[in-house]
């Protein structure tokens, strides 16, 4: 599923590395009740939550100004009123609306977060340091062994390998213990009405006002992540509505509180979004020195046995055991670093989340739970990483010099590593993509 759920996984790498955006909201009113029916919520004991910065965004977004954050803020019950029709068409009723709109206010602490999630501005060793420890092993054989019947029914149901589903609750939320308690129905208002995703978000607050008008989730456990992502596997509420399934019959889809739902929503979501059972996510890979690294392309598909004739091998020695199985080769730390060979399954894998980095970490997680080892290949941690301001620059002066990256965002992903790639090729140096200091300065001098 396209994601703003990336930020549970910033307060995870948060916690380790004391990082500001630990700070989460306590849970605001919202109007609660049996499920079904509409009353105001009991009062709940909370401390004084952060607020904005009142800076702009660091991705340099016109929406992301400061004044036009404050534009919006002050324009946010408007904006709210202009949904209704839309929600109406999607069989909201008017006194359902209005309950639960009425007493909104914009969480602008949001606006902070926006720009600042961890895939994209973390290298992906610290990103992978964090998320696959020992801890979250131990816990994820845990989880797997207590939940065995339920996983061993949803893997029949969906063919989707239980250690992933396993490593996806993992790294979300640590197995639940940090799936966020900021209201749903806040949180995706504020990013429908503020800030540069707003017509994404749009749908995601009106998928969350028809959850709370078919009553599947009970208005006081819609609560979650700041972009809007609930449960311990974090579905965004238009996941939920395409992929979440009753599997335990008792006629509601209830990700938060039912482990067959969660589990068998979160195999159907990478069902749909096309697992192939049996295969696996990737392979850690050695890539020669005299390789071509312009062959590096996500875009580039060829079979393990054509990688093997460009002298592509498994880290591990062993031989790759399906031979006509499609990869791309993925170098994320360029000629310094490991290499991988990624499968169909990593596509889906990255369906739920765009981001490269959380995808490894997902396959990986599931690999160390199955018993497998770490990676054999080092990182190169002796590399400075690129700060957010520093790889935006790098975006601007690439895209000066007429290379592709898209819109200069501070985020480093297969556009930008293409647009590396062509300039140190042009430069006569070893294609890689990596973007290196030395890269950032070789773009500054010309």
């Amino acid at each position: 599923m396209r994601r703003g759920h990336i930020h549970l996984i910033a307060a995870a790498l948060a916690v380790t590395a004391c990082s500001t955006a630990t700070a989460q909201t306590q849970r605001a009113d919202l109007y609660s009740g049996p499920t079904g029916s509409i009353g105001p919520a009991k009062s709940v004991a909370r401390t004084a939550a952060p607020v904005w910065s009142g800076e702009s965004g660091a991705s340099g977004h016109p929406q992301m100004d400061a004044a036009a954050i404050r534009s919006g803020a002050a324009n946010f019950h408007t904006c709210i009123e202009r949904m209704w029709p839309l929600a109406a068409r999607r069989g909201v009723s008017r006194n359902t609306y209005q309950a639960f709109t009425a007493p909104l206010t914009p969480d602008l602490r949001i606006m902070d977060l926006l720009d600042n999630q961890p895939e994209f501005t973390k290298s992906f060793w610290d990103y992978l340091d964090v998320l696959v420890t020992d801890e979250r092993i131990r816990k994820g054989r845990e989880i797997l062994e207590k939940h065995r019947a339920t996983f061993d029914a949803a893997e029949r149901a969906y063919g989707v390998d239980r250690y992933v589903i396993a490593a996806i609750w993992g790294v979300e939320t640590n197995y639940g213990t940090i799936a966020g308690d900021r209201p749903v129905l806040r949180s995706t208002a504020t990013l429908a009405c503020i800030g540069r995703r707003q017509a994404y978000f749009r749908d995601e607050f009106l998928a969350t006002m028809e959850i709370l008008q078919h009553g599947d989730v009970r208005p006081e456990k819609l609560v979650g992540s700041w972009a809007g992502a609930f449960g311990p596997t974090q579905f965004m509420p238009t996941a939920f509505k395409r992929y979440a399934v009753d599997f335990d019959h008792d006629g509601r889809r209830d990700v938060i509180d039912s482990m067959p739902d969660l589990i068998a929503s979160t195999a159907n979501n990478l069902k749909k979004n096309g697992w192939v059972p049996g295969q696996t996510w990737g392979y850690e890979v050695v890539v020669p020195a005299n390789f071509n690294f312009l062959l590096a392309e996500n875009r580039r598909r060829m079979s393990l046995r054509e990688w093997q004739r460009h002298g592509i091998l498994r880290a591990n020695g062993q031989p790759f055991p399906r031979g006509d199985d499609m990869a791309f080769l993925l170098v994320p730390a360029g000629v310094q670093g490991p290499g991988f060979l990624m499968l169909e399954n990593f596509r889906a894998i990255m369906r739920y989340n765009p981001a490269e980095a959380y995808a490894l970490a997902i396959g990986h997680l599931s690999d160390r739970l199955r018993g497998g080892g770490p990676f054999v290949q080092d990182w190169p941690r002796y590399e400075k990483v690129l700060t957010r301001a520093e790889r935006l620059e790098l975006q601007e002066l690439l895209a000066r010099h007429g290379y592709d990256v898209g819109e200069p965002d501070g985020r480093l992903g297969a556009r930008t590593r293409s647009a590396i790639r062509d300039f140190q090729a042009r430069l006569g140096h070893v294609p890689d993509g990596f973007a290196s200091a030395s890269v950032l300065e070789q773009l500054r001098a010309r």
